[in-house]
């Protein structure tokens, strides 16, 4: 199923959008509706808009209230990674993922060839978005986008998203009364919002038309080139699960896979290292869980989601389609993943004492995990880059 936690269907695509501070919202009524819809005509007519397409859009269009109210709901951050990826690798996705390597082989094979991302992360991304197409929401795109901005939630982003669809309607890529996905603007089966539509989305079946609903062609070759245009590698691997030495420094985090061997790490199935290339060592669950190297592909997969657990989900999922096996160390059962409000203390907590921090929105990034381990470090807390409340207790106490 398509990931209904609604701020996890909007961090899809906020890594290659701008960075935004959390906004004052209301409830909107229906006269502060048609004045925002009236006063957002100037600026849909500067971009090629006609008349026509914007009423068309507009027509008999009021508040969504449980857009409205889906927007004050935090995101759900708490989840353990090991019970997050096995849902993401269940059984019926991988057997549903099979079926769809073989029913599209030949479109697959095309896509692989012009854009040099492998089939089996093409549809795992595919099946991780919304099964296969399976639901991709069922929310009025255009209803949904104008309700957030005419609410004040996150305007600025909202209305140049509402102005980007309003050019998908005018373009003719898909009929309006079909322009659905989720409550904060996700589209079709790649869940695409409405910019990265513009500048990802390709028609590949060749029928003119960009549609990434039910066209399948299209969705497999939008993906394939959001990878490409976004950093992805041909022929390099995401990564892989390795085991780490007694004694290791866990502050090390940035290596040649030649110095991780000489280091003692190991693939933890047994394969041999790369001789060469980069990797980061990431820790998910900490140093007594599992612990993965990996390269510029998995932060590749992080620009679809900036989330660390959902591109290891969807790098699993590849390699199990591709006949790989599970992981090998457990997950720790008393995982506890840091709360969205903790996290954005964190964040704020190290930009205050000088780290670099690019958003204050909860989402880490792998410069943000180093400046964890000096942290843990400084507090005499072993250095895994991961965040525990151990840490936030000491900040607390230690403030910058």
């Amino acid at each position: 199923m398509i990931r209904l936690a609604a701020a996890i269907a909007f961090a899809a695509v906020l890594p290659l959008s701008p960075a935004f501070a959390e906004q004052r919202q209301q409830d909107v009524g229906a006269t502060d509706f048609a004045t925002y819809v009236r006063n957002l005509w100037p600026q849909a007519q500067a971009r090629g808009i006609t008349r026509a397409t914007f009423d068309l859009a507009f027509t008999g269009v009021t508040p969504d209230a449980d857009v409205i109210a889906a927007s004050k709901k935090q995101a759900e951050y708490g989840r353990p990674v090991g019970t997050y990826v096995a849902g993401a690798v269940s059984p019926g996705r991988l057997s549903g993922g099979r079926q769809q390597l073989a029913k599209w082989a030949d479109t697959l094979a095309v896509a692989e060839r012009r854009y040099g991302v492998d089939r089996a992360m093409l549809v795992a991304i595919w099946g991780m978005e919304t099964s296969y197409g399976g639901y991709y929401g069922n929310k009025d795109i255009i209803r949904s986008l104008v309700t957030l901005a005419a609410s004040g939630y996150r305007e600025t982003f909202c209305r140049e998203e509402l102005l980007h669809a309003l050019t998908i309607l005018q373009q003719g890529h898909i009929a309006r009364d079909r322009m659905t996905g989720s409550w904060a603007g996700a589209m079709g089966q790649p869940q695409f919002i409405p910019s990265s539509f513009m500048r990802w989305a390709v028609d590949f079946s060749g029928d003119g038309k960009r549609d990434i609903w039910t066209n399948v062609p299209d969705v497999i070759g939008s993906i394939a080139n959001y990878f490409r245009e976004n950093g992805w590698q041909p022929g390099l691997p995401w990564g892989y699960e390795v085991t780490v030495p007694r004694g290791f420094d866990l502050a090390k985090s940035r290596a040649g896979f030649a110095e991780w061997s000489a280091r003692g790490l190991r693939r933890a199935d047994g394969g041999a290292l790369p001789a060469t290339g980069d990797a980061y060592l990431l820790f998910p669950t900490g140093a007594d869980g599992p612990a993965f190297l990996v390269t510029a592909n998995f932060e590749a997969i992080k620009r679809y989601n900036i989330s660390d657990a959902y591109a290891l989900a969807v790098a699993h999922l590849a390699d199990r389609l591709r006949g790989g096996k599970p992981f090998v160390t457990p997950w720790p059962k008393d995982d506890r993943q840091m709360s969205r409000s903790d996290r954005i203390f964190l964040q704020r907590d190290l930009a205050a004492r000088g780290f670099r921090v690019d958003n204050f929105v909860g989402q880490m990034d792998f410069v943000q995990r180093d400046a964890v381990r000096a942290m843990q470090a400084k507090a005499g807390l072993r250095p895994d880059g991961h965040p525990t409340g151990d840490l936030l207790l000491w900040l607390a106490a230690n403030p910058p």
